[in-house]
């Protein structure tokens, strides 16, 4: 008489088919349906809609804008972490609070938050005004919107890795002579490079696919500071659905292709970082 054995991991093959069923019903069949959608147009008319100027206006200004704002948060995300980590302070909490305030709000209210404080007659416009300096309804407005949306990716993606570097081989290169700048790049950059890849990933990730934060503070002016979301959202309204799929389509393409070289960047640098650690 045989007994067949327990399994491993009970109910594995019922969260496995569930897994799968809602992978396929959110993310693939959506995406798929777009492909499908765009496959259907002519070549010659998705030429056209994907060489169109304002919509390489619209290109230029997504995703220069995105890799701005991933790249500032990157830096201002590394030293807020650092911070919040390293360093106890009055208000230490609530700063720390603050930092995951973009998830909760709502982006439409970011967006007019952001317009009402950076406007010509705003808190901050109303002083750089004066020096040529215009914030609201500029791609600098669109640059400032998505890093606030970034930010919190950058932040608690670095936070661990921070609180990971042992302090004790700080001491000891510092005993040794090693100059600050030094310890930074040998033992605390490789330790949180790639948590600093992930967070510039998500926030990349995040920023392209803005949209409510960012027509606002943008205005909208075609070739100048119209965003390619707004510009998807246009042709639907004009009922070109295949125009705005085929927009899509061109932004989850160049999406992916910036997302892989930046995972491949990534593993290549955990690669190196292990090779170097023996």
């Amino acid at each position: 008489m045989s007994f067949r054995q327990p399994s491993i991991l009970p109910g594995f093959g019922l969260t496995l088919g569930f897994s799968t069923f809602f992978l396929s019903a959110i993310v693939l069949v959506p995406l798929a349906a777009l492909v499908m959608k765009t496959a259907s147009m002519g070549w010659d008319d998705f030429i056209k809609v994907l060489t169109d100027p304002r919509a390489v206006a619209s290109y230029r200004l997504s995703f220069g804008a995105s890799i701005l704002a991933a790249t500032l948060n990157s830096v201002f995300g590394f030293i807020i972490a650092w911070t919040l980590v390293r360093y106890e302070f009055p208000g230490r909490k609530l700063i720390d609070a603050l930092i995951d305030m973009p998830f909760a709000l709502p982006t439409a209210v970011s967006g007019i938050a952001l317009t009402a404080v950076f406007a010509e007659n705003g808190w901050f416009g109303q002083y750089l005004a004066p020096f040529g300096i215009k914030v609201a309804y500029t791609w600098i407005g669109v640059v400032v919107a998505l890093t606030l949306i970034g930010l919190p990716f950058v932040v608690r993606s670095v936070q661990p890795a921070i609180a990971e570097v042992q302090r004790d081989l700080e001491d000891a290169a510092e005993t040794l002579g090693a100059g600050r700048f030094t310890i930074f790049r040998r033992i605390i950059l490789p330790t949180v490079m790639p948590a600093l890849a992930t967070g510039f990933t998500l926030a990349f990730a995040r920023a392209v696919g803005e949209y409510g934060s960012v027509i606002f503070i943008a205005g909208n002016l075609p070739m100048r500071t119209e965003i390619t979301p707004l510009l998807i959202v246009i042709k639907l309204e004009q009922f070109d659905y295949k125009g705005a799929a085929a927009l899509g389509f061109i932004m989850l393409t160049m999406s992916f292709v910036m997302l892989l070289s930046i995972n491949l960047l990534q593993a290549w640098g955990r690669r190196r970082v292990v090779a170097a650690g023996r």
